[in-house]
């Protein structure tokens, strides 16, 4: 009998993307702003706490606005052409072979094993990934490194990006059809930022018959004990998170069942 249903966001919950994406965004909006900025992950946490920069191009993009903004420049005067911006991510990011990989990504460490999912399963739980990341880059770690089979995905390439929830909607309704199960089961969806939890929030307010509840995992590079950690904790809860945890397996099957039956 099936329990809930669990959806993970992938970058910070599944893979550390501190060295990876985040580098290729600071790489980014240092080369084109020729270099006179580069920005701290400091200052990524910061426009990430904003809840609407899911996506890691168009935060590379804003913040070199920002940067020439404070110049005194107006945003229509910046010579920024997005396809540039984005190739240049992907160029650090997958590398400069598109058919053999060889950026950033290749160095991201896994956060989680694949024995947690087994694990998932066997008590009673369904789950599947909603990612803002392309759907290939998801492959990448959830099938080649995580050697999981078919996991059911809703990437960049197949909704709107978060915090709206249309692709939440979509994993549930894949797995609900998969799975043959009621359509009521409560949902939890695990991810690392502020707009992951908006997300779970606009869900709760277009669907609210169902129970919703948002689990933040903190990514490693704000894991430092101190101040940093403290506030990184205090925005998820904020933005509507039930638990905050250092790691997706202390989401264990244990834990899950005291959320379901608070």
């Amino acid at each position: 009998m099936n329990k809930a249903i669990l959806v993970f966001d992938i970058d910070g919950v599944i893979r550390d993307v501190g060295g990876s994406y985040r580098r290729a965004i600071a790489d980014t909006v240092e080369h084109f702003t020729s270099p006179a900025f580069r920005p701290t992950l400091t200052d990524l946490d910061q426009l990430k706490s904003e809840g609407v920069w899911n996506n890691d191009w168009e935060a590379s993009r804003e913040l070199v606005y920002r940067h020439f903004e404070k110049q005194g420049k107006k945003r229509e005067d910046v010579d920024l052409d997005y396809q540039k911006l984005i190739a240049f991510f992907q160029s650090r990011y997958r590398g400069v072979d598109e058919n053999n990989w060889n950026g950033y990504i290749c160095e991201e460490p896994l956060l989680v094993s694949s024995g947690y999912f087994e694990r998932l399963t066997e008590a009673g739980f369904s789950w599947g990934f909603f990612s803002g990341a392309m759907r290939a880059e998801v492959a990448y770690v959830l099938e080649g490194k995580l050697n999981l089979l078919s996991p059911v995905v809703v990437a960049m390439e197949d909704a709107p990006g978060k915090p709206d929830p249309t692709g939440l909607f979509t994993v549930i309704e894949q797995l609900e059809q998969q799975h043959g199960f009621d359509e009521n089961l409560p949902v939890i969806y695990v991810g690392d930022t502020v707009g992951d939890m908006y997300t779970v929030e606009n869900a709760s307010q277009k669907m609210p018959s169902r129970t919703w509840m948002g689990v933040g995992v903190l990514p490693p590079h704000v894991q430092d004990g101190g101040e940093r950690e403290k506030v990184y904790v205090g925005k998820l809860l904020e933005a509507g998170a039930k638990v905050v945890l250092h790691n997706i397996e202390e989401l264990s099957v244990e834990a899950i069942d005291n959320l379901i039956n608070i």
